[in-house]
């Protein structure tokens, strides 16, 4: 007998058979794209040739060009590179850790996850190369043999860090997503011809769906997702470790490893149900990407949301029972005091980025505590407005930590505000084009749900089949009932 909650909602809804599944993905691969696709791509492609410009432009003249100054020696550029990297780690996460706990709601959106982690970390690891200022100087902070004499990277670098972090997260994260698309593309090429069956064919490493394919491919699967999950632990720690091992006033805190990666998870899975709402509607996914799909990302968002709310207050705790008067200035003078409440409550004048502190405590505290209640968690429209709120929270915290931590330092004379510059604010735009370019290109030609993971949890998560399994249970409890109650009006005789 089957056994399944009777409150479980289905993960595929509509009766799908298992051609139904092909034929819905793989669809959206094949045909002349929509005219609503090629604006859209359109758009986001002048976007990404204005943002690549402007790197160019960076590179020309020098990062002179921006808006950092003798004090802020950190901030769009250091802060979008946190960001991005932040948005990758849901990929990973659904991806390896969900797979490893054989969570089945992580089939109708691991795929555009773990593609969503690809271009997010291509696009965070931008930054730090044009933030070095000579590019062309890349080169000496790449560990490779080489025939410098004794000259070697300097592994005390914070900057050496991120190279190791990023490519070890994008080549595994890369493998991982790659491999879990040879069956799916053997089902493209199989519906294809002429050079697109070549191409597709190519692209599938002769896959033909052989037992011992399948064994491999589920062997593989286990030890990247193995691989995988502690690299979501320890990349975004060690891009945390930017500034937690600096001594500077709001850098210098223990706190920071976890509370980056829950911070990451969190911006993370918001970017993920963002582009999930929109594919499922403009590709008609709505069968595979179901209600139960958002409502359990919207779980994971109020948990994550509740630890980095938890962080902040930790923070404040830290600063107050340290001691510190400098921590105690950053965290209580320098960012709380707004010119409403909290700087009229403490006698104090306002922080000069008060606006960005409560803007980040609003959307990342407030907002996802709305998920609490059922009815909204599971809202669509809801859904989609909060999981942008999340990600402007989650820009702004990252701002919050650079700018606000370096403004003010210990000597008033060095004080000064921070604006960024037209290139500035140009690159981070381009980099957003550059991330939905490469999005909506994978949209159109790899299937965006994985249909080989759907297929294999059809029989147990698709609609007709649960609506069988609960009525073969009603019969069974029905039965068992009436033996029941034979066996105790024989007892009573």
């Amino acid at each position: 007998m089957h056994y399944s909650s009777p409150v479980r909602d289905p993960l595929i809804t509509g009766s799908k058979t298992y051609h139904d599944i092909t034929e819905d993905i793989v669809s959206g691969t094949e045909g002349r794209p929509g005219l609503s696709w090629l604006l859209i791509t359109g758009f986001s492609g002048l976007l990404a040739t204005m943002g690549v410009l402007l790197i160019a432009y960076t590179i020309w003249k020098g990062i002179g060009v921006w808006g950092l100054n003798k004090t802020v020696g950190w901030a769009w550029d250091i802060t979008n590179f946190v960001w991005w990297v932040g948005i990758g780690h849901a990929g990973t996460l659904i991806s390896a850790i969900l797979l490893l706990f054989r969570q089945k709601w992580r089939t109708g959106v691991n795929r555009a996850a773990e593609a969503m982690t690809i271009f997010a970390v291509i696009c965070a690891g931008l930054f730090p190369l044009i933030h070095m200022g000579r590019i062309w100087d890349a080169m000496f902070i790449f560990p490779y043999p080489n025939t410098r004499g004794m000259l070697w990277v300097n592994f005390n670098s914070p900057l050496l860090w991120d190279v190791f972090a990023i490519s070890t997260y994008f080549t595994v994260s890369l493998l991982f997503w790659y491999s879990g698309l040879l069956p799916d593309i053997a089902s493209v090429r199989d519906r294809a011809t002429g050079l697109r069956r070549r191409i597709y064919d190519v692209l599938s490493f002769g896959w033909t769906g052989t037992a011992k394919q399948w064994q491999r491919f589920e062997s593989l699967s286990l030890v990247l997702a193995g691989l995988a999950t502690p690299l979501v632990l320890s990349v975004h720690s060690i891009v945390s470790f930017d500034f937690a091992t600096s001594v500077i006033p709001g850098w210098h805190t223990t706190i920071f490893p976890p509370y980056f990666v829950a911070g990451a998870i969190f911006s993370g899975f918001a970017m993920v149900l963002t582009l999930m709402l929109i594919a499922r509607k403009v590709m008609h996914l709505e069968d595979y990407i179901t209600v139960a799909h958002i409502e359990s990302m919207n779980k994971v968002i109020v948990l994550t949301g509740s630890i980095v709310g938890i962080a902040y207050l930790t923070e404040f705790f830290v600063a107050w029972y340290s001691g510190n008067p400098y921590e105690q200035w950053v965290f209580i003078r320098n960012r709380v005091a707004d010119p409403f409440i909290f700087g009229p409550m403490m006698g104090v004048e306002p922080a000069p980025y008060w606006w960005a502190y409560w803007s980040m405590m609003t959307c990342n505290v407030i907002s996802p505590q709305f998920f609490w209640f059922k009815k909204l968690r599971r809202n669509i429209v809801v859904t989609f407005i909060l999981s942008i709120v999340i990600n402007i929270g989650m820009w702004f915290e990252r701002f919050v930590i650079i700018v606000t931590s370096l403004h003010r330092d210990y000597i008033p004379s060095s004080w000064t505000y921070y604006s960024p510059t037209w290139v500035e604010v140009g690159i981070f735009v381009g980099t957003m084009g550059i991330f939905m370019t490469l999005f909506l290109l994978f949209c159109r030609t790899l299937p965006v749900v994985a249909i080989a993971e759907v297929k294999s949890i059809l029989k147990t998560s698709g609609d007709q089949y649960l609506h069988k399994f609960a009525e073969e249970e009603r019969k069974a409890r029905e039965l068992a009932g009436g033996v029941k109650g034979a066996v105790h009006h024989k007892d009573d005789k």
